[in-house]
């Protein structure tokens, strides 16, 4: 079987390599010839997918910048950014453009699989209107249905083959050709009815991940001002057996979907006249936490009777998340933004964040900035960073993730 894979991110790139090490001939297609280039190369450019696993995958992978190439796959799946534009409202030009290109190659008889995150309807209502520019009909010539990623980065115990696969097509038939495609390289499938119910189902997902995490940061603000333990009260409610998930306070949130996906359905909600508050009120608890963290900065230096102008501060972790480089959205650009602006010299370290080229910035030597630097922020905590080690060599450290717990230290204060 050929499967074509428009979109080589951190998405798309995982796909193909999965379908290809499943023994199928995979088209992959990027408008960036660079990420094109240095994969035919053997190179990659996502952290989850090493060189090596390329180099076996060179007689069935291929990637190319043309969309013409996909004439031939049986399967086209489509894994482009679904990103915010800059008054945070969904923006769908990468998948629309990538429709425009795919209606003047697709064939009669193809399956065409949209894995990107957006609001519901937007199978059926934006992509299949694109598609049937090409004088074929979605669920008669076309097969068409949602399967929304489920991609968690640097995370290896879930993957593309044990990882639950939702899809939903236009027409039962649509659902089980898309279950054909998919069984080859998932091991369980979870058919639903329409595409409007997957795409549904991935919102629910991360808005409930994004409403908990608000909760959390909430009580976090609470807790500190009432001097109450918020990681103790978190660690005593999470020993009831039941009815209680645990989530933990931050610096805010990160990374390609919590900090977006949220927003494609309350500006969605409007089109049928309904607020979603409680959505939009967990996105704003999430959106002060930077500056929330800046105000416990300036708190934490107070103490020491120092200010932030002219004090060096050493940031720990930039990346969104631990283990991966990808700094979308991360909540660590926003605070060295504030720390700068009003006078801080800020430095970070980050093992997998080698510069920051926004601030012009590189990361610097551990050892070498704990001895010079007057406070240590983790906002970010890597495995490789040996956090007790900070504690102990910081003139001062504040922990916004919770990595110094149990360091009995007047030198260390948590979030």
């Amino acid at each position: 079987m050929s499967i074509g894979v428009v979109g080589l991110g951190y998405v798309g790139l995982p796909l193909a390599v999965g379908f290809a090490e499943a023994g199928e001939d995979v088209i992959g297609v990027d408008v960036d010839p660079v990420k094109v280039e240095g994969l035919a190369a053997g190179r990659s450019h996502v952290e989850d997918i090493p060189d090596e696993r390329l180099a076996p995958l060179r007689d069935r992978l291929r990637t190319t910048t043309s969309f013409a190439e996909l004439h031939e796959a049986e399967a086209i799946l489509i894994c482009v950014p679904t990103p915010l534009n800059a008054n945070r409202e969904p923006d769908l030009g990468p998948l629309l453009s990538s429709a425009r290109e795919l209606a003047r190659v697709v064939r009669a008889g193809q399956v065409v699989l949209l894995e990107s995150t957006t609001y519901p309807g937007t199978t059926r209502g934006d992509l299949v209107p694109i598609l049937e520019q090409s004088g074929l009909i979605a669920g008669r010539d076309l097969s068409v249905a949602f399967s929304p990623e489920r991609v968690d980065p640097g995370r290896t115990d879930y993957t593309l083959r044990n990882t639950p696969k939702v899809l939903g097509g236009l027409t039962p038939d649509c659902t089980r050709r898309a279950a054909e495609i998919y069984g080859r390289v998932c091991d369980v499938l979870v058919p639903v009815s329409s595409p409007e119910e997957a795409e549904m189902s991935k919102l629910l997902e991360n808005i409930f991940r994004s409403v908990n995490i608000a909760l959390v940061n909430e009580l976090a603000i609470l807790s500190d001002r009432m001097g109450i333990d918020i990681w103790e009260v978190i660690d005593a409610a999470a020993t009831k057996p039941f009815g209680f998930m645990r989530f933990e306070p931050g610096p805010g949130m990160g990374g390609h979907c919590l900090p977006v996906d949220p927003f494609y359905l309350s500006w969605k909600a409007r089109e049928f006249d309904m607020a979603t508050e409680f959505i939009e009120l967990a996105g704003k608890v999430n959106q002060h936490m930077p500056y929330y963290c800046l105000e416990k900065i300036e708190r934490t230096l107070n103490d020491v009777a120092k200010p932030v102008r002219g004090t060096r501060v050493l940031i720990l972790g930039v990346a969104y998340k631990p283990e991966v480089s990808d700094l979308r959205e991360s909540p660590a650009l926003k605070i060295i933004r504030l720390l700068r602006e009003r006078g801080g010299d800020v430095s970070y370290h980050d093992p997998h964040v080698p510069v920051l080229d926004d601030f012009g910035l590189a990361s610097v030597d551990l050892g070498d900035a704990l001895a010079s630097t007057d406070l240590a922020v983790i906002v970010t905590a890597h495995s490789g960073v040996d956090h007790d080690e900070v504690a102990r060599r910081a003139p001062l450290t504040l922990d916004l993730r919770g990595a110094t717990r149990g360091t009995e230290s007047p030198t260390v204060k948590l979030l």
